[in-house]
């Protein structure tokens, strides 16, 4: 999914003209993108002048360690409200939930490659 680099934007409004569903704009003379509405079509990547429309996967790392950072609030706050030995029930229950988000991606991405090869 795209993203603006407010520091490399510098408000041209060129991918705002050529997105094709109109959910770029400008804002503080940055531009914004609707990831909600985005349909992923690239074309904001390909007229950026200054290469400020990135790629989530120069995130990847920063996810992680957010994620990574949430869970060890969360697993000391079931420590501090619940029981010290109630933090790693949570620890389990977020591993749980991150593996299910896996097989979920994992069956998404193999329906998305039979549409790839329906569509050859």
């Amino acid at each position: 999914m795209p993203w603006i680099d407010d520091n490399r934007c510098t408000g041209c409004g060129i991918c705002v003209e050529e997105c094709p569903v109109d959910v770029i704009w400008m804002e503080n003379e940055r531009a914004n993108i609707d990831m909600n509405e985005c349909i992923r079509c690239a074309i904001c990547h390909d007229v950026c002048p200054t290469d400020a429309v990135r790629h989530d996967s120069e995130k990847e790392n920063e996810i992680v360690k957010d994620n990574v950072n949430n869970v060890k609030r969360n697993i000391e706050a079931c420590a501090k409200y619940l029981s010290e030995p109630d933090k790693w029930k949570c620890l389990e229950r977020t591993i749980k939930h991150f593996i299910r988000e896996k097989n979920i991606v994992e069956k998404t991405l193999q329906e998305l490659e039979k549409l790839r090869k329906s569509q050859s």
